[in-house]
């Protein structure tokens, strides 16, 4: 709160979810990592081939969580609003495992 109080700019609350890349040899191992990440709840997964041929399998979740809390320095919510994100982010934490 003390920093929050000090900014003079925008402020925003920002989780970010478990990412796992994954350097695959065969398409194959990719489509099957990837329905097994899509079966597990890991509904951002996906595969990307580079131009080198390179195959990439991307575990990505979707808890995102992202939240403005001041603009131009001014607090936009309360204390117990910025509470409660931090359990719910915490709660995010404990799913990505």
């Amino acid at each position: 709160m003390t920093a929050l109080e000090k900014a003079t700019g925008d402020v925003v609350f920002k989780f970010e979810p478990f990412v796992l890349h994954v350097l695959c040899q065969e398409l194959q191992d990719a489509q099957l990592l990837h329905s097994v990440a899509i079966d597990s709840g890991f509904r951002n997964s996906g595969i990307t081939v580079g131009r080198g041929g390179k195959i990439t399998m991307a575990v990505r979740s979707t808890h995102c969580l992202e939240v403005p809390l001041s603009h131009k320095g001014k607090l936009m919510v309360s204390e117990e609003y910025i509470e409660f994100l931090v359990q719910v982010a915490n709660r995010k934490m404990e799913e990505n495992t």
